[in-house]
């Protein structure tokens, strides 16, 4: 897939490193939140800076690619990151949670499925969750393959 990609866009490519993830932490919630990507309505995520670090992956940085799998870690399609900023829990807005198209795509919604998805994730690794503690929050693009890409990738 990467190298159907950079055939393609060669431009977009100039630094080659990419990851290669899925979205949640078991297969039925990756392939949800695949899903909400591939019909065009989530454009968003949100990721501790811990988790991160936890497993040893690069934060993304603005152009930086990520292919995402389905839950059986088949890869699907590939996204491009347009805008970061860290946060912490209180400081994200109802905007950001929109874009993120999670259950009903509310703040309240928003919160409390991450406040869940992180102390599970957390409590996994023997951390403890904390609202204060720091937030990737990522807008993507989904720029290959052409039958998802979106239009201005």
């Amino acid at each position: 897939m990467w190298a159907a990609y950079a055939a393609a866009h060669p431009e977009a490519v100039a630094d080659p490193e990419h990851t290669v993830e899925h979205f949640g932490d078991h297969e039925a919630l990756a392939d949800e939140l695949l899903d909400l990507v591939l019909s065009g309505r989530k454009r968003a995520t949100a990721e501790l800076v811990a988790e991160f670090a936890a497993r040893g992956d690069r934060m993304p940085r603005i152009g930086s690619h990520w292919i995402a799998c389905d839950g059986r870690g088949a890869p699907r399609i590939v996204i491009r990151s347009t805008e970061l900023r860290l946060s912490d829990f209180p400081g994200v807005d109802a905007a950001f949670a929109a874009d993120e198209a999670e259950d009903d795509g509310s703040l309240e919604a928003w919160r409390e499925g991450h406040r869940r998805y992180w102390q599970r994730t957390c409590a996994a690794r023997g951390a403890e969750w904390r609202e204060s503690d720091e937030i990737v929050l990522e807008r993507f693009l989904v720029v290959w393959p052409p039958e998802h890409a979106d239009r201005r990738a």
